[in-house]
């Protein structure tokens, strides 16, 4: 049994959402104010949360990254909000996944099994990667570069943190996007691609030595340029 934090302030879509993930094993904790979110998430402490955008109280956005500064948790957005900028936004804050409204329960129900099943795994491997000079602590979330912090947003963390896993062999941008998010490459988003040239920034990696690009198949991890 899953214990899922639905965060809706539509009473009625939120009991839909409840009955339904009832029959799938999940048992939900229905939050319907911004405001109110981080301390039933401290008090409950659930396996996934689901969180609208649009809440009284406090918007969503906030309400992602307090819970997202507080564990890592999964957290996947339902909103009726169509705005990339929001997307993007919700991404950077935190989420995990990112769902538009209408959708079909048995889509939320796969979107939501995925996303746990990953935290499984990333749970069931090493909680620290070290690389040379890099060091990737999963369970704070935190990475650390030849003794100093990097500061990386929700979606650099994680596209490091998919890369550093598969260190040497060619990861494809759908091999990529269906770690990060576990949805499909639509061959033309260029988040992984701007993500990719921010960590190269960061990492000091201007002539792409350590996140090599391998033109026609997508990007590599070379552990032996991070001494």
């Amino acid at each position: 049994m899953f214990r899922l934090m639905l965060v809706e302030d539509d009473a009625k879509l939120a009991s839909l959402v409840a009955e339904y993930l009832a029959a799938y094993e999940f048992t939900v904790d229905v939050v319907s104010r911004g405001d109110e979110a981080l301390e039933r998430y401290r008090q409950t402490r659930p396996d996934a949360v689901v969180l609208d955008l649009m809440l009284p109280g406090l918007d969503g956005l906030v309400v992602c990254r307090q819970i997202r500064e507080l564990s890592p948790v999964p957290i996947l957005i339902l909103t009726a909000r169509e705005d990339v900028f929001d997307e993007v936004s919700g991404l950077e804050q935190g989420a995990d996944d990112y769902i538009n409204k209408p959708v079909q329960p048995r889509v939320l129900l796969a979107r939501l099994r995925a996303l746990l099943r990953r935290g499984r795994d990333a749970s069931s491997r090493s909680e620290e990667i070290a690389v040379g000079g890099l060091r990737i602590s999963k369970e704070n979330r935190t990475v650390s570069w030849r003794g100093q912090p990097v500061s990386l947003n929700s979606t650099e963390y994680k596209l490091l943190l998919v890369l550093a896993d598969s260190a040497g062999q060619v990861q494809s941008r759908g091999d990529i996007m269906k770690k990060m998010r576990g949805i499909d490459f639509d061959g033309l988003d260029r988040t992984i691609d701007n993500c990719v040239s921010r960590l190269r920034r960061k990492f000091d990696d201007n002539n792409g030595e350590r996140i090599k690009t391998v033109w026609g198949e997508g990007y590599l991890f070379s552990p032996s340029a991070w001494e």
